[in-house]
């Protein structure tokens, strides 16, 4: 069987010292998780498109991706699944409280890293606060160092 990674993406936004985040139902765990807004890419879509479309979905925020914190790898214990995280930065642009949001996501929510590390167990992975601290130290690169085929 041939190995293949899940390539996601998530988005960090950042308003008044807190984070938006969601709380979302775990399959896998069986209970409600905190993350990011995140998920997978589809079907002739860029990262930057995912990162838009899915924090909408999930949110109801309409988002601006502006940098990119890291591209990060982590193999889930639950599943064993390896997963690609492209994590950005964006700036919130404007919020539709009738947004309907995705399966499975109970509600948006906005946590300071303080409020975060306090939830520690209830985290998705440990990617969500790896991605902030990164943020949170300063770490940015361009999204122009991502290069995309749009026309696919």
């Amino acid at each position: 069987m041939r190995w293949t990674p899940h390539a996601t993406v998530a988005t960090i936004i950042e308003k008044d010292e807190k984070f938006l985040c969601v709380e979302e139902q775990s399959v896998s765990r069986g209970e409600l998780v905190i993350n990011q807004p995140a998920g997978h890419l589809e079907a002739g879509e860029t990262f930057i498109q995912a990162a838009i479309r899915e924090t909408l979905e999930e949110t109801g925020w309409t988002v601006t991706p502006t940098a990119l914190v890291g591209i990060y790898t982590y193999t889930a214990p639950a599943n064993g699944i390896t997963y690609h995280r492209y994590c950005f930065v964006a700036q919130a642009d404007s919020y539709d409280a009738d947004s309907p949001l995705d399966t499975g996501i109970e509600r948006a929510l906005w946590l300071s890293r303080k409020e975060l590390g306090q939830r520690e167990s209830q985290l998705r992975s440990p990617m969500v606060t790896r991605c902030i601290d990164d943020y949170l130290r300063g770490t940015r690169y361009p999204l122009a160092l991502i290069v995309e085929d749009e026309t696919v």
